[in-house]
């Protein structure tokens, strides 16, 4: 079965992601570039990664494989896992796939470019109780999706 990677550092979902794993009996890799607390469970492992500006995803990349999920909302770093053939999801439960990643990509890279002109300011909008009900819910229902293709 599939392993759980997380883009830990700025993750608002772990405890959702913990519960859904336990229940599925996955192994869960948390991916940070700094130490954090972690629940003491033999499926759950923290990796601290030290260097470069994208050492954690690039670490990611490195470890993931086609069978395996990743969570994040950075983009540039699901583009990479999906070239990898791994299912990626983004923080507020949607899905990165083949058909949306370059329309993910090139919205980033405007927006980046807007803010940097002054046209835009601020960042996406605040984390709410619904998005963490939909990463919970898109996070079971890929799991049960997995394991009916198995």
């Amino acid at each position: 079965m599939s392993d759980i990677f997380v883009d830990a550092d700025a993750c608002p979902v772990k405890q959702e992601i913990y519960r859904v794993a336990k229940r599925y009996a996955l192994r869960v890799t948390l991916v940070s570039n700094a130490w954090m607390w972690i629940p003491h469970e033999d499926w759950l492992t923290l990796v601290v990664v030290e260097g470069q500006f994208d050492a954690a995803d690039d670490w990611i990349v490195e470890h993931v494989t086609e069978r395996d999920i990743v969570i994040s909302g950075d983009i540039p770093l699901a583009s990479r896992c999906l070239a990898k053939g791994t299912v990626v999801l983004d923080l507020r439960g949607g899905v990165f796939t083949e058909a949306n990643i370059g329309e993910a990509l090139a919205s980033r890279d405007l927006l980046s470019h807007l803010r940097d002109l002054g046209t835009i300011r601020g960042g996406p909008a605040a984390f709410e109780k619904r998005d963490r009900s939909r990463f919970l819910q898109r996070l079971d229902e890929t799991i049960q999706a997995i394991r009916r293709r198995r």
